[in-house]
């Protein structure tokens, strides 16, 4: 990300978190808030993602069965394959 520009759609994806923890510095802070006041879709992900968090914070281990932690694993590992970049 370049200090200074606009952040787009995929600069946004890859510091949601940091975003949602409030660990971003105030100018990056004020150029995310600016691209979702314009950006729907954006704005939408960005929701998704809290209700994700919220919904997750709320699960326990001890309350999640073996086989539905495993697809979700499994999920997550074949998301974040398919979300490398290839050569």
């Amino acid at each position: 990300m370049t200090r200074g520009t606009d952040i787009d759609c995929n600069e946004l994806v890859e510091i949601v978190t940091d975003y949602l923890e409030g660990t971003l510095d105030a100018d990056i802070h004020r150029r995310v808030t600016e691209h979702l006041d314009q950006c729907d879709g954006c704005d939408a992900y960005v929701e998704q993602m809290r209700e994700t968090v919220r919904l997750a914070g709320t699960l326990r281990q001890d309350e999640l069965r073996p086989e539905m932690r495993d697809r979700l694993l499994a999920a997550f590992r074949g998301w974040r394959t398919d979300t490398t970049p290839s050569a």
